[in-house]
């Protein structure tokens, strides 16, 4: 009896860590261009803004302003892609 109930404490234990790590969302980084800077935030501040207006509203009666996130300005260019190759059809068989 003592071991099935163990087996029962430690499936429940199994399931319920389960269920905790699936259902966590992953960290977003915000890689938006525009951020919010000022005392509050400091540098590179708050880069959840996807244009120049949305950031100059959100600063709007509030000592802060709006810049471009240095994540997005300075960002590594993609690798240069390959050509693709032409596929050709394939053969007609029917002849």
């Amino acid at each position: 009896m003592r071991h099935n109930l163990r087996y029962a404490m430690l499936a429940t234990l199994a399931l319920a860590s389960t269920a905790t790590v699936a259902g966590s969302a992953p960290a977003v980084a915000f890689d938006y261009p525009y951020c919010l800077q000022g005392r509050q935030t400091g540098v590179p501040g708050d880069c959840s803004y996807e244009s120049y207006g949305q950031c100059m509203a959100a600063a709007s009666g509030r000592f802060a302003y709006c810049a471009i996130n240095p994540r997005v300005a300075f960002r590594r260019p993609p690798p240069p892609r390959h050509g693709y190759r032409s596929h050709q059809p394939y053969p007609d068989y029917d002849d």
